[in-house]
Parts: structure tokens; sequence; C-alpha cells
């Protein structure tokens, strides 16, 4: 009896060895076969990792710096990995009968329509942390409102932001933000702007003001969502080549490989190369304008290229004579370059007068939404 005793307390012992759990990140040019040698791993069972990885569908060249790998291990060999992307993908591979087993997980999610008020104290971004928002939200309406308001030039303390807005969320929490399906902005330099997204018969959307005006004009107010403007349009010394001359353009301090926006549908009519301009593009126009975009650290288009306005056409850098990450924006008008922050843009197209009595019916909650309960100071400025 006591020697049976000594048995299954000796078994218990072995099955309850802890395992050994080691958490990394994904380091900056590093790859994961690195990442997992770097924890401990041999040749072969890299190999067997990656080939799991691979037939689970995952995308090696999507890898991407502080991508999450939690590595669990038994009796010092590989049991579990699981790979975490975002907090909505991961990877998970298991040891599954002496070899490597991978499957994609993904989480549950659902989404839902809330509204949020946001008030600026010092940024649209703190204001979205300060009212339990996940600091992406001031990016989501930045887009909506990006015809009308520079985030960084416009924004004053004491504006005042509602939408309504859906939210994807997963396990209770807020992972992402969806479309803005109604928007109001008041403030002291741009004054009450509502816009409502509505759908065309032909299927595509956009947004609309309450009489149906076009919220969409021929050139956005800044090509990048969030920069202060470093340098204006004018007559300037310039740093480098110390001497005083015109400044053809706006230059905004914004860090390398910041996304560049199409400011308007156009045609590339440059891409390259050129000496103080470092990597450019150059953007021709209706009007008879044509808009450049110099300093790129990456081009993402090509000569002959149509573009749409919002399209990525690169990445802010500081290529050529630049004393560091900016992006130089500027625009000609007839030949001639101009201010582009003093020019006065027509808006798109607004709802034809047959579409106006769907539009007041599929936006009549969403209005109501848009008005704080018990309260009359939004938009009152």
């Amino acid at each position: 009896m006591w020697a049976l005793v000594a048995i299954v307390s000796v078994s218990a012992t072995v099955l309850a060895t802890p395992a050994q759990v080691k958490n990394r990140r994904l380091e900056r040019n590093q790859t994961i076969a690195r990442a997992l040698e770097a924890a401990g791993l041999d040749g072969d069972t890299v190999s067997g990792v990656q080939g799991a990885l691979a037939d689970a569908g995952f995308d090696f060249k999507r890898a991407r710096p502080g991508d999450q790998l939690r590595l669990v291990f038994h009796e010092g060999q590989l049991s579990l990995l699981d790979y975490r992307r975002s907090a909505l993908t991961e990877w998970q591979v298991r040891r599954e009968g002496g070899r490597y087993a991978g499957r994609r997980r993904e989480a549950e999610r659902e989404r839902r329509v809330d509204v949020v008020e946001l008030v600026v104290e010092s940024s649209v971004w703190d204001a979205a942390v300060a009212a339990g928002e996940r600091p992406g939200i001031a990016v989501t309406l930045s887009d909506v409102f990006a015809w009308d308001i520079d985030f960084y030039r416009d924004v004053q303390k004491g504006d005042r932001m509602r939408a309504v807005v859906e939210k994807v969320v997963s396990k209770g929490r807020v992972i992402d933000y969806g479309q803005v399906l109604a928007a109001s902005y008041a403030g002291a330099s741009v004054g009450t702007k509502k816009t409502f997204r509505f759908t065309l018969p032909d299927g595509t959307t956009s947004y609309f003001a309450e009489d149906g005006t076009s919220a969409r004009k021929t050139f956005l107010k800044s090509p990048l969502k969030f920069a202060p403007v470093t340098s204006g349009f004018g007559g300037r010394f310039h740093p480098i080549i110390n001497q005083f001359g015109q400044h053809n353009g706006v230059d905004y301090g914004t860090p390398t490989g910041t996304p560049v926006w199409a400011a308007s549908d156009g045609t590339v009519t440059k891409a390259g190369w050129d000496e103080g301009g470092g990597n450019m593009v150059c953007l021709q126009h209706a009007m008879h304008f044509e808009t450049c975009y110099l300093h790129l650290s990456k081009i993402h288009v090509h000569v002959g290229e149509r573009v749409a306005q919002k399209h990525v056409i690169g990445a802010s850098g500081s290529t050529g004579l630049s004393t560091g990450p900016h992006l130089h924006y500027g625009m000609k008008r007839g030949g001639r370059w101009v201010n582009p922050q003093s020019q006065n843009f027509p808006r798109a197209d607004p709802l034809p007068a047959s579409l106006l009595p769907a539009f007041e019916v599929a936006t009549r909650a969403l209005r109501a939404q848009l008005e704080p309960a018990g309260a009359t100071a939004f938009g009152s400025r």
C-alpha cells in the first residue's frame, strides 16, 4: 500500500511539472525564424513551426515589429506557440503527434453603433483619451472632416465633436472603429459642421450636410491627417543653402513613413528623384491645378497613373535638401505657384432634389443623436 502511494506521488510530481512560458515581440528587421532561434528553438523546430504557420495561411511578408509571440515549453520542448498580430487576429501552432500543426484564430467580435462626444482641451487625440475612447477615433473623425478642417491648424481649446459611429467590440472591449454614420463639429475657427453618411442608388457612399450639400470638396485642406505647419508659403531664409528666397509651398512636420494623401483626383506626372526635392510626386488636376509632394521616403505611384482623392501616393521622409522628416506640399494654378492654404475650392455636386426626401428619412434618427440629451451648448458657439 505504501509503495503504491509512493508511485502515485511521484507520478503526480511529474505531471505537475510547470510549463515554461516565454513572451517575445518581433524586433525591427528581425525575421520570425530569428525570433524563434533567439527564444531557444533549434533548427528543426523552427522549420516545423514555420511550416505549420505557412499551412495555416500565414503571410510572412506581413510580419511587423511589435507582433507578439508566446511560446510554451514542456520538458524543454515547444508545445504551443501563439503569434498575435492584433487584438483580432492570431495564429496558433501546437505539437500534435510528433509534428506541429497551425491554425488561424479569429477573435469573436461584434459591431455596435454608439455616440461619441469629445471636448478639446489640448488636442483631438487627448480629447479621445479623456472621453475613454481609443485614440484611433481621432483619426477616424479627421477622415470625415478632411475637406473642411485641418486638425492641426483649426482645432482650438473648447471645440466639441459628437459622432454616431460603429464600434468593433471583442470580449467587451472596443478594438477598432468602423464607419462614421454622422458627425458634428463645433469650433471657434471653423464654426459648426454637420455631416451624414448616405448611400446613393448606385451603391456608392459619401457624406452630405443637412441640406444635401456635398461634404466633399475638390481639394483636401491638407494632404496629411495630422501634421503641424513648420514653414509657410512665401519668403523665408533657407536653412541649408543659407539664402533668402521664395518658399513655393507649405512644410508639414511629420515623422518618416507618414502616409501622404493625393489632395484631389488627378494624374501622376512625376514620380521619382528630384535633387533638392528628393523623392517627389506631382499630380495634374482639373481646373489647371498641379500639386507636388517632396522629400518622400517612399513612392507608391507611377507616371501616368490615375489616382483618386485620399489615395496614398507615398510616405513622408527627409530625402533631398532636408533638415529633418517633413513633407513639402506645393501647388500650382495655371502654371504659377500659389499658397494652398489660401485657396477656396468648390464642393462636389450636391444630392439631386429627387433624393432629398430619402436622405431626410435616412438621416432623421441620426440628426437627433447628434443633439446631446438635455443640453443646448453643443454647436451654440
